[in-house]
């Protein structure tokens, strides 16, 4: 392969930290859009339902799709994509949320907001 065949791919991490304000106008949004959906089968919507209820970050994981996220970059398509979301303890001044640091891996230079 070319240099140009191998750099056509590329995986591009986000990591988000999110203030939830109010849970309960999430999980309604999270309800309304799984309501609409008419691809979901009436047994997952049921799951689904009852996941985004009892949980904000299951309703988040579900409100917040990677495909919404570049669906309007022009020249990609998304091929894969895979999400996760869970309550944290948060604290912007800890070391540890520091997003400029480098995660220790081997990563080309990126280009980013920091």
């Amino acid at each position: 392969m070319s240099a140009e065949e191998t750099s056509r791919f590329v995986q591009l991490r986000v990591e988000l930290v999110l203030e939830v304000q109010d849970e309960d106008e999430v999980t309604k949004a999270a309800l309304r859009r799984l309501a609409r959906d008419p691809e979901l089968p009436e047994a997952e919507r049921s799951q689904a339902e009852a996941a985004v209820t009892e949980d904000t970050a299951e309703a988040l994981a579900y409100l917040v799709d990677p495909f919404d996220l570049v669906s309007e970059v022009p020249g990609v398509e998304l091929q894969q994509a895979s999400w996760s979301s869970e309550r944290i303890d948060y604290d912007p001044d800890s070391p540890d949320w520091d997003l400029d640091e480098d995660d220790g891996e081997d990563d080309e230079e990126e280009d980013g907001i920091g």
